[in-house]
């Protein structure tokens, strides 16, 4: 990823030409920027879980967090999915999720981490903003049929609804936050390197939706 100056390039899309700009590639750099951010975040969260479960690094979880959620809704911002409504759905799904978040930490004595665990009903709000990150997931999938991608897609659902309904053994449910973290960062290291075009799309798709939203108005 650059922030150099690079000068426009015109592309052939489905419904006509479209320009690739400056601002086009930095938004995408902003995108990967806050995955990377969100990826380690949350990574360095499970490793305190899962390697060092003990009060301080209990605490500690909690600005990881705060990181992590900061972090995914810049991405949430700057993605490009052609369906509007879906970005914006997901966009709801991220505050309704920081939101709950903020509730839950601010109104129980215990530490953010271990309300969660040990109250799974908290996840009716929380889980929303890892519906987000699903649905991040979920498009990266459909758009570039990457393997970490489809696993999180079903990783991240298993784990929290087989928390929720209390189905699943605790040796399970570490093991799929494992396998999360370790495909986060694979995911969001990927993306890093990726050439920026594919992830700006087809700008006449964009163009062709937003005239008929105008016409139809």
């Amino acid at each position: 990823m650059t922030l150099t100056e690079s000068p426009p390039s015109v592309y052939q899309g489905q419904f006509g030409e479209f320009t690739i700009n400056q601002s086009d590639r930095t938004g995408v750099i902003i995108y990967r920027t806050g995955l990377i951010i969100a990826a380690l975040s949350f990574a360095i969260a499970s490793a305190l879980i899962l390697l060092n479960n003990n009060p301080t690094t209990i605490q500690a979880i909690t600005p990881l967090y705060t990181c992590f959620s900061l972090a995914l809704g810049v991405s949430l911002l700057t993605i490009h999915i052609y369906l509007a409504p879906l970005h914006r759905a997901l966009q709801v799904f991220w505050l309704i999720g920081c939101i709950s978040s903020f509730l839950v930490g601010h109104f129980d004595s215990q530490p953010f981490a271990v309300t969660v665990y040990t109250q799974p009903l908290t996840l009716f709000g929380v889980g929303f903003i890892f519906a987000a990150l699903t649905g991040i997931f979920f498009k990266e999938a459909f758009c570039f049929n990457r393997l970490e991608t489809k696993v999180l897609t079903f990783t991240i659902p298993l784990l929290l609804l087989g928390h929720l309904v209390g189905v699943l053994p605790i040796q399970v449910e570490q093991v799929l936050l494992g396998v999360w973290a370790i495909l986060f960062v694979v995911f969001a290291l990927r993306k890093a390197v990726q050439e920026i075009p594919p992830d700006i799309g087809d700008k006449s798709v964009f163009a062709y939706l937003k005239a008929e939203k105008t016409a139809k108005a």
